[in-house]
C-alpha cells in the first residue's frame, strides 16, 4: 500500500500533483478508480492519487465521493493524506475537506496552503494572488461551472465547511518555526480543524511543515500539490537505491547560484558526500595527496548504502573560501594555474573512486576546469552529446579511454535554478 494517498477533485489536477511528487523521487501513480486501489500491479508505489471528477458536482455528493475513496484506501501504511484542490479555489473545497476531517477523526487539522509559486499563485493576508492580479478580478472568477466572488480562501472555507477556521498571515511565518509550531498547536488545542496559511515561496511552505512537526501535528495538506510534495518530502523516508547504478557527483564551484543548488541537493536526495578541504590541497603536496586519499577512502566507506554520491568542495560554505593571493605568491602562479591545481585534486579523487567501485554509472560535474580534469585523467577521447538537461547542461556518454560509455552531465557553476542539480542528478539516474 502507498505511503502518501492524495485524493484530487479532477484527472488533471491528479496528475499534476503526482508529477511533483515523482520528481521528489517518489514513485507515483494515479488510479482511475478508488476501487482498483488495492490492485496488486500498483503494490510498488509510493504515492497513490486518486480523482474523484468532483469539482463541479453538488457539495453533498463530492463529500459522498470523497468519503468513499478515504474510507475504501486508508490504512496502518499510509503516512501523509493530502487533498488536492483546484489552484484557484474553485470547487468543493470545503465539502470535500470536511470528508477527510471526519473519515480521518479529531487527531487531524486540514492545513490549506494553496500556493504554486512557479504558476504565479500565493496567498497574501489570505487573499489569493494569481500572477499580482486579486483571483476575483481575474478570468478564472468568471467560469460557468465554478464562477468565484472572492479572492479570500477563508471566505470561501466559511461559506463551504462545518469546521472551525483559523488563518495563518506571513507575518506569523516569519517569526520562524518555534514561534509558529506554538501558534498552531494552541489552536489545535482550542478546536481548531482547518488552517488556512499564506504562502509566497517554497521556503513559506517547508516553515509550515517544520512548524507542523514540531507541533506534533497530524495534518492534511490541502493545497495545488506543492505543499503535499513539500510534506511528503519531510515525512516520507528517502529511499536507499543498493547495487549498480550510482551517480558520482563532483561540485568544484563556490557561487551563491552552486551553494544554493548544493542545499537543495543535500534536501532533496539521501546522499552520500564528503568534503574536500582546499585549503589541504595547496598547503603541500604532501597534504594534498593526504587529502585525496581521506575524501577517496570516506566516499568508499559509504557507497554501499546510497545510489548518489558526491565530493562537494569546501569553499561552497563562505566561511571556507581561501583568498588567492597568498598561494599565488607562494607557488608563483597565476590564477589559471592554481585552479588547474585544484581542479586536478577533484579530478584525481574521482577517477580514484570509479577505479575502486565499479557500480558507478554516470558521473557529474559542476565548472569547467574540473570537467576538463576529470576527463584528462579519464583519457577520454571524446564526448557524445545527446540532450539539454537544463539550459547550458549537456548530457552524453564518454568515448574512448578507462570509462568510454559512461553517461555524464556536465554544468557551469552559474547555470540554472536552485533545482537544477536536482534535476540533473535524478536524469541520470533515469537513464542508467
Amino acid at each position: 500500500m502507498a505511503q502518501v494517498l492524495v485524493i484530487a477533485d479532477d484527472l488533471t489536477g491528479a496528475n499534476a500533483t503526482g508529477v511533483l511528487l515523482k520528481k521528489n523521487g517518489f514513485d507515483t501513480y494515479t488510479v482511475l478508480d478508488a476501487a482498483n486501489g488495492a490492485d496488486p500491479s500498483l503494490a510498488g508505489c509510493d504515492c497513490l492519487v486518486v480523482p474523484t471528477e468532483s469539482r463541479a458536482i453538488d457539495p453533498q455528493e463530492a463529500y459522498d465521493r470523497v468519503k468513499a475513496a478515504l474510507v475504501s484506501l486508508a490504512g496502518e501504511e499510509v503516512k501523509l493524506y493530502a487533498k488536492r484542490i483546484d489552484s484557484t479555489l474553485r470547487g468543493n473545497l470545503g465539502s470535500e475537506t470536511d470528508a477527510f476531517l471526519d473519515v480521518l477523526g479529531p487527531e487531524y487539522t486540514a492545513v490549506c496552503v494553496p500556493c504554486f509559486p512557479s504558476s504565479g499563485r500565493v496567498l497574501v493576508g489570505g487573499y489569493l494572488l494569481v500572477n499580482g492580479v486579486p483571483l476575483q478580478k481575474t478570468e478564472v472568477a468568471k467560469d460557468p461551472k465554478n464562477p468565484i466572488t472572492t479572492s479570500s480562501a477563508k471566505q470561501l472555507y466559511q461559506a463551504q465547511s462545518r469546521y472551525p477556521l483559523e488563518t495563518i498571515h506571513l507575518d506569523d511565518i516569519a517569526k520562524g518555526v518555534e514561534s509558529l509550531a506554538a501558534r498552531m498547536a494552541a489552536s489545535a488545542k482550542n478546536g481548531t480543524r482547518i488552517l488556512v496559511c499564506d504562502s509566497v515561496s517554497m521556503e513559506d511552505m517547508e516553515t509550515i511543515v517544520d512548524a507542523l512537526a514540531a507541533a506534533k501535528l497530524k495534518f492534511i495538506p490541502v493545497d495545488p500539490g506543492v505543499f503535499t510534495a513539500v510534506s511528503a518530502k519531510r515525512v516520507l523516508p528517502r529511499k536507499k537505491v543498493t547495487g549498480p547504478g550510482k551517480v558520482l557527483m563532483v561540485i568544484g564551484s563556490v557561487n551563491g547560484v552552486a551553494r544554493r543548488q548544493v542545499k537543495e541537493l543535500l534536501t532533496d536526495l539521501e546522499i552520500g558526500h564528503v568534503r574536500l578541504d582546499v585549503a589541504e590541497i595547496l598547503e603541500s603536496e604532501e597534504r594534498r595527496k593526504a587529502e585525496v586519499a581521506r575524501v577517496t577512502e570516506a566516499l568508499l566507506a559509504c557507497a554501499e548504502e546510497y545510489e548518489y554520491l558526491a565530493v562537494i568542495g569546501s569553499g561552497i560554505d563562505p566561511a571556507k573560501q581561501l583568498p588567492f593571493e597568498p598561494y599565488l605568491e607562494k607557488y608563483r602562479c597565476t590564477v589559471e594555474e592554481l585552479s588547474c591545481i585544484i581542479g586536478d585534486a577533484f579530478a584525481e579523487t574521482a577517477v580514484n573512486i570509479l577505479r575502486r567501485n565499479d557500480t558507478f554509472r554516470a558521473i557529474y560535474s559542476t565548472g569547467g576546469d574540473i570537467t576538463a580534469a576529470i576527463n584528462r585523467q579519464m583519457g577520454t577521447v571524446g564526448l557524445r552529446l545527446l540532450d539539454e538537461v537544463v539550459p547550458l547542461a549537456g548530457y552524453g556518454e564518454l568515448i574512448g579511454g578507462a570509462f568510454s560509455g559512461m553517461k555524464f552531465i556536465s554544468k557551469g557553476g552559474m547555470v540554472g535554478d536552485e533545482k537544477a542539480m536536482v534535476t540533473c542528478a535524478r536524469y541520470l539516474r533515469e537513464k542508467i
